[in-house]
C-alpha cells in the first residue's frame, strides 16, 4: 500500500511529546471564576506578546472572530473586509447569525485589501449607506496562498482608519511574523484586537488566544460566555498552548521552506493553471485548476491529500507533521501524472 501525505490543512497537526507532558502535569482550576492558573499564564504571556492589556482563550478561531465583531459592532453595522476571508466565507454566515451585521466585501485577490477601496467604502456613509463600524484583516490570507501583510501596509491602514477599529484575524499570524521577520507586537500595534490560533502550525491540539484592551477582552469574556465557550478546568489545553508558544514559532520556516518546494512542483505541473509560485511565501500553496475537484481526488488515490476552497481552487498545506521525505514523496507523484490528466 502506498503512503499517504496529509496536506489537507495544518489543523491535522498533533501535539508534541512535551505538549502532552505539560498537559498531563498542568495545574488547573474553574475558569468561569477566573481560577485556573494555566489558562491565566497562557492569556497574560499571550497579551504580552501582542503589547494588549489583557487576552481571553477560546476554543476556536471562529469563535474568536465571532466574539470580536460582537465586541466591536452593533447590530446593523457594515464590517469591510476582503470577500475570501474566513470570517466571511468559511463560518457558515455566524457573524449575520450571531450579530446581526453585514459586510462590504472588497477585492482581495492577492490577499491584502487596497487602501483606496477601503477609505471609499467609508466615505460612502456619506450617501446614506450604513455605518462601517470595523475593517477586518486576515494575516495571513489563507485562499491567496497565506499571503502575509507587510507591516508598513498594516500600518498605513490603520493611520488612513482613524477612529474605525481593526481588527486582524491572525490565525496565522505567527507564519506571517516568520516570513516577513518582524514580530506580533509590531504586528499587534496597529490592530485594536488581534487573534492568533494556537492549533494549526503552532501544533496545541485546541484553542486560539483573543487580545485587546482591557475594556475589550472583558466585554469579550461576557461573550465568550454567551456562546458556550467558557470551559472549565481549561488549563489542560492552555499548557499545550503555553508550549506552542515557547518552542513552535521558529521552526514554521521549515513549514515555509517546503510549501515552496511543493508551489515550484505544482507550477510545473499545471501550467494550464499559470501560478506563479513565488507568490508562496508561508505553508499555503493555492491555485486555481480548471478541474479542481477531480484533481484533488485524483491525487488523494495516489497517496497526497489536498483540499478545495473554491469549486476550481486547490490548497495544500505544509505542517508539522510533514518531513522531507514526503515532500519528495509528492513531487515524485506529481511529476508522474498523467500529462492528458493535468489539462482535462
Amino acid at each position: 500500500m502506498h503512503r499517504e501525505v496529509d496536506l489537507r490543512s495544518d489543523t491535522v497537526t498533533q501535539p508534541t511529546p512535551a505538549m502532552r507532558d505539560a498537559m498531563a502535569a498542568a495545574t488547573v482550576g474553574d475558569v468561569g471564576y477566573d481560577e485556573d492558573p494555566t489558562v491565566n499564564e497562557l492569556e497574560s504571556r499571550f497579551a504580552a506578546m501582542v503589547g494588549k492589556e489583557k487576552a481571553v482563550f477560546v476554543p476556536s478561531g471562529v469563535m474568536a472572530n465571532q466574539i470580536a465583531v460582537r465586541v466591536l459592532t452593533k447590530p446593523g453595522d457594515l464590517i469591510l473586509a476582503g470577500r475570501r476571508q474566513h470570517v466571511v466565507s468559511f463560518e457558515m454566515g455566524a457573524s449575520a447569525r450571531n450579530s446581526s451585521v453585514q459586510f462590504l466585501t472588497l477585492d482581495d485577490t492577492h490577499g491584502v485589501l487596497e487602501l483606496r477601496d477601503v477609505l471609499d467604502s467609508i466615505d460612502a456613509e456619506l450617501d446614506h449607506q450604513p455605518h462601517v463600524a470595523l475593517v477586518a484583516i486576515e494575516n495571513t490570507h489563507m485562499p491567496s496562498g497565506g499571503t502575509p501583510w507587510e507591516l508598513d501596509d498594516v500600518r498605513a491602514l490603520k493611520d488612513a482608519l482613524g477612529e474605525v477599529p481593526l481588527y486582524m484575524d491572525g490565525a496565522r499570524l505567527f507564519n506571517a511574523v516568520v516570513a516577513t521577520g518582524t514580530s506580533a507586537l509590531e504586528y499587534a500595534e496597529s490592530a485594536d484586537v488581534l487573534m492568533a490560533c494556537l492549533s494549526k502550525g503552532l501544533c496545541a491540539p485546541v484553542g486560539s488566544l483573543l487580545a485587546g484592551s482591557r475594556r475589550a477582552m472583558t466585554a469579550a469574556t461576557v461573550e465568550r460566555k454567551r456562546l458556550g465557550g467558557t470551559m472549565r478546568q481549561a488549563g489542560f489545553l492552555a499548557a499545550a498552548g503555553l508550549v506552542a508558544l515557547d518552542t513552535m514559532i521558529d521552526r514554521l520556516a521549515e513549514d515555509h521552506e517546503r510549501a515552496r518546494t511543493l508551489a515550484h512542483v505544482f507550477a510545473d505541473a499545471f501550467p494550464e493553471s499559470n501560478y506563479d509560485p513565488l507568490t508562496c511565501r508561508t505553508n499555503i500553496v493555492t491555485f486555481d485548476h480548471p478541474e479542481a475537484r477531480k484533481l484533488v481526488a485524483h491525487l488523494e488515490e495516489l497517496g497526497v491529500r489536498g483540499g478545495t476552497v473554491a469549486p476550481r481552487r486547490v490548497r495544500f498545506v505544509t505542517h508539522s507533521g510533514v518531513n522531507d521525505d514526503d515532500v519528495d514523496y509528492v513531487t515524485d507523484v506529481v511529476g508522474n501524472l498523467d500529462f492528458s490528466f493535468s489539462h482535462a
